[in-house]
């Protein structure tokens, strides 16, 4: 009797409890996993548990999507990302994205707009951990511990396919050789069209934008590996470093050089082949910043609360910042929404072409202005508009505008509509990011055996 007391009081608090009570400290692997587990069950409306993949020693890589239409993508809302604990010794974003499902799902259910508006606006993922076997062996020296690699001590982001290196010395991007940890993230850029996305860092303190790297061509200018959309990054970056509560000052840490505003571009601080933010912008076409969030790896748990709210608007600011721009459909003269269209901005040539994804959508960030679109798709006329773009993330929503491409007269309709590209991964045909097991049905039971075993622990 005293158990199913005990179970349905356990039931009861799931229900009525819109999250547990998370404490200021380090959670382990499994602390995190429960964590996660319980939100996801007494949240089902607005939150969904999936697994990207497994690490080297088999743990699962939990990702927790938030929005008002949590469990796949709507046409018209963007996808963010949050990835954290890349280097298993560098933690703190670990802790920071814990505290931030806990400040959404808090804000939601007590109706505050901050969140009401991120929620239902855009699908925000998060990844707590990428790295988690590394996390299990790292210890607490402020700079020099061990646990940044995984558990083949593999830098994970020195792993990625590297534009610069070149794809003949790759085979390709030959995804079986690369890591578990990568091979999970790759796998995941091709089931979602993210926008906008971070990585977060720990052991100095500052926004760091792409490229991470050059071969010495067209896009290495004053020491900087540039992208042709460096307005964007230097904007996205200062979004962070300005709305932190030091990173803007630039000189904080000790151990590492002052930078100006508190950002800088990757390569001019050190040139890093195989990184993962150069992936995301080249092949997935999802805008990345790497975020060095303390300047200890592992900072002393007592500092928990202090670097939460030095990064908590940080944080909040920029996810609102994947409503840059310019988004919407391409429709073929038939008026179906058609994939691999190429979208480009006139003096925005990217090494690979952007990409309309398996719902006909593109999403551009750009900062207010106006801009030349060429849209290109066989056997349609190449179409031409120039757009006056404005400041969307205070609206919560990018501009929208749809291309309407018109058939060439002289050809046939039997072009296909799918043809892979060159240079982007193809979107798999799948409905939403459930790559590995998912838990929604039945996290809830999963959540009472965690909890119970918390318990008899």
């Amino acid at each position: 009797m005293s158990s199913l007391f005990l179970l349905l009081l356990l039931l009861l608090l799931l229900f009525l409890t819109p999250a547990s009570m998370l404490e200021f400290r380090y959670h382990s692997n499994r602390e995190m996993e429960e964590y996660l587990l319980q939100v996801n069950a007494s949240n089902p409306e607005i939150t969904h548990l999936y697994s990207i993949g497994q690490s080297v020693l088999g743990r699962e890589l939990w990702v927790l999507a938030l929005s008002v239409r949590p469990h796949s993508h709507t046409v018209g809302i963007p996808e963010f990302k949050y990835v954290a604990n890349m280097h298993g010794n560098e933690v703190l974003g670990r802790e920071l994205m814990l505290q931030l499902v806990d400040d959404l799902v808090r804000g939601y259910r007590n109706n505050e707009s901050w969140s009401m508006q991120l929620l239902n606006s855009s699908r925000i993922h998060i990844l707590p951990t990428m790295n988690p076997d590394g996390f299990d062996v790292a210890d607490t020296h402020c700079q020099f511990s061990q646990g940044r690699g995984n558990h083949n001590n593999v830098d994970l982001n020195r792993n990625f396919p590297d534009a610069f290196v070149g794809l003949r010395k790759q085979q390709q991007l030959n995804e079986d050789k690369r890591e578990a940890e990568v091979r999970a993230v790759m796998s995941w850029l091709k089931t979602e069209s993210f926008v906008l996305s971070a990585n977060l860092h720990g052991g100095a303190l500052v926004a760091n934008y792409p490229y991470d790297n050059s071969n010495g061509g067209s896009e290495l200018m004053g020491g900087a590996s540039i992208t042709p959309d460096n307005d964007v990054f230097v904007h996205l970056a200062k979004v962070y470093s300005h709305n932190h509560a030091s990173m803007y000052q630039g000189n904080i840490c000790q151990d590492t050089r002052p930078f100006l505003d508190g950002i800088t571009n990757g390569y001019q601080w050190y040139p890093l082949p195989g990184g993962m933010q150069d992936y995301n912008y080249i092949w997935a076409q999802c805008l990345e910043l790497t975020l060095e969030v303390s300047c200890c790896k592992f900072p002393p748990a007592d500092q928990l609360p202090v670097l939460w709210t030095d990064n908590r608007k940080s944080l909040l600011a920029f996810m609102k910042q994947v409503h840059l721009g310019v988004k919407g459909q391409v429709f073929d003269g038939s008026g179906v929404p058609v994939q691999n269209a190429v979208v480009e901005v006139k003096g925005r040539r990217n090494l690979c072409p952007f990409r309309t994804d398996r719902h006909g959508e593109y999403y551009r960030l750009l900062l207010p202005g106006n801009y030349s679109f060429t849209v290109t798709y066989p056997g349609h006329e190449v179409l031409t508009v120039t757009l006056n773009v404005p400041y969307g993330p205070d609206q919560f929503s990018a501009m929208k505008h749809d291309f309407l491409l018109r058939r060439i007269a002289t050809t046939t309709d039997k072009t296909p509509t799918n043809a892979t590209p060159t240079c982007n991964h193809t979107l798999q045909q799948v409905g939403g990011a459930t790559i590995g097991p998912t838990w929604s049905g039945s996290a809830v039971g999963l959540s009472l055996v965690a909890m119970l075993r918390t318990l008899i622990d």
